[in-house]
């Protein structure tokens, strides 16, 4: 009697087993934390807006999404380990408009990955615009007439970027290529070098992001002339199509991409819950504020994005002899 009492407990173990197996594996995606890949160095510009997008994400999905920074090599260190990662929809990445596109051209030795081929794009998170500035007590009061007084005076406007090969360099190749004008490039290596130049008067311009330059122009000490996308903190101050020019001038941006291959039910999820939180109304407000446009793209659209920008970025390249 009592071993078949054993056997019969037995059997209903394994049989309870059996059941609990398929019910584990069948349970929707997502059901443990994601990690979020952050090309971007920790207190970064691009790492904040991640983490304020993870928090949102984690309340929408109802699983902790974990950022974990692995900057270097102007965000290529990040992509490419995004690039890597397990295909099961629980690693994704925030990256940058420079490892998916300049790098690639101005550096490929550093790139070990197609921007296309290796990853899943998730969705465009925000755009941050470059600004032509200039002192306040400058005598260029808009755009045109700096190019105006270029024209007639090659070379004498000098211009501060944040480098070679940089995104305000190309921006610069362009504004020449479109305008006529002929413009000194001085090329710093980042940070805030950059502003300090025009503020001290070593150059007579810079470009840069905007976000380093709202407080300079806050304190009357710098003003704006050009921006690369209209910003609502800049309504009156134009881009260069709106100027009469035929072709804009390219913004870096910020996106999520995932590694090629992930199953298509993540996809069905992380999409439309990537796409509601970035259009977050608390969020954009948080994330504009800091000098950044939200504007959501469709995976499809930021492909198109990434092929264009390419395209762009290549030409000017091999103009000026930075294309490897």
């Amino acid at each position: 009697m009592r071993r078949r009492i054993v056997v019969a407990v037995l059997a209903l173990i394994f049989c309870g087993i059996g059941i609990g197996i398929p019910t584990v594996q069948a349970q929707p995606y997502p059901n443990r934390p994601i990690q979020l890949i952050i090309s971007i160095p920790a207190g970064g510009g691009g790492d904040v807006n991640a983490r304020l997008l993870a928090d949102v994400l984690t309340k929408s999905l109802g699983v902790q999404i974990v950022p974990v920074n692995k900057p270097g090599a102007a965000d290529t260190v990040g992509a490419d380990a995004i690039a890597k990662s397990k295909k099961d929809g629980y690693t994704i990445g925030y990256t940058s408009s420079g490892a998916m596109v300049t790098s690639r051209i101005v550096n490929p030795e550093n790139v070990h990955y197609d921007p296309l081929k290796d990853f899943d794009q998730l969705g465009l998170h925000v755009f941050f615009p470059t600004a032509f500035a200039v002192q306040e007590s400058s005598p260029w009061k808009t755009f045109d007439e700096l190019i105006e007084y270029a024209k007639k005076n090659p070379g004498k406007i000098r211009v501060s970027t944040t480098g070679l090969g940089s995104n305000a360099h190309f921006n610069l190749e362009l504004i020449q290529v479109l305008t006529g004008a002929q413009l000194t490039h001085i090329p710093f290596k980042g940070g805030e070098s950059v502003i300090t130049a025009v503020l001290g008067g070593h150059v007579e311009a810079t470009m840069d992001a905007i976000g380093k330059i709202i407080p300079h122009t806050e304190a009357k000490k710098l003003r704006v002339l050009l921006m690369t996308r209209k910003f609502f903190m800049f309504p009156n101050v134009p881009t260069i199509t709106e100027l009469g020019y035929k072709q804009e001038l390219v913004s870096s941006w910020f996106g999520l991409f995932a590694p090629a291959g992930i199953p298509e039910e993540a996809k069905k999820v992380l999409v439309p819950a990537l796409e509601k939180a970035i259009n977050d109304p608390e969020l954009k407000v948080k994330i504009e504020n800091r000098g950044y446009i939200t504007e959501y793209k469709s995976p499809a659209d930021l492909r198109k994005l990434i092929a264009s920008n390419e395209e762009t970025v290549r030409t000017i390249a091999a103009k000026v002899g930075l294309a490897k």
